[in-house]
């Protein structure tokens, strides 16, 4: 119908002529609320983004000579990041002259990322940039996965069943 028609039937039913399609041929324009059609957006939009998982790179420092207590104490939070579903970057920073012994940090971080061969998977060879070697490690599908398997069969947030009705 003309514009001009569409216009005064929609002001008519109180609602708004909305264009949904303005490159269609012809237009396609719709009437309805449009205050309501904006907080439905919003909606969905703010549902979405309740549902999406950022995924944040969590950042482990060592130093050459880190010791065995600390190495598991960090292996230990790196565990815990992947299976949350985060990246891990462990970096091992030389200083003054451990700069001279680059061979061991480098050891170090493929020790690290051979300890978390189940839940990560390495993203590359450690690389040196200025005083500090690094190397990305990714989660393993699986892993990611696994804890929210694992949440499931806790029941958590589950309710009870009630017992059957006696007969």
């Amino acid at each position: 119908m003309p514009t001009p028609a569409a216009v005064r039937k929609a002001q008519d039913l109180g609602l708004d002529l909305i264009l949904i399609a303005p490159t269609a041929e012809p237009p396609v324009a719709k009437a309805m609320d449009y205050g309501q059609w904006q907080y439905e957006q919003k909606k969905k939009q703010h549902e979405t983004k309740k549902k999406q998982h950022v995924i944040q790179v969590k950042e482990l420092k060592f130093r050459p000579n880190t010791d065995d207590h600390d190495y598991d104490f960090k292996k230990n939070h790196a565990i815990r990041f992947l299976k949350e579903g985060n990246r891990v970057k462990a970096v091992v920073q030389f200083r003054g002259r451990e700069i001279a012994h680059v061979d061991l940090g480098k050891k170090l971080l493929l020790k690290f990322a051979e300890d978390l061969t189940g839940v990560g998977a390495i993203e590359g060879q450690p690389r040196l940039e200025g005083r500090n070697a690094h190397v990305i490690i990714s989660p393993v599908k699986q892993a990611a996965t696994s804890k929210k398997k694992d949440k499931k069969e806790d029941g958590a947030g589950e309710l009870p069943t009630p017992p059957p009705a006696p007969a």
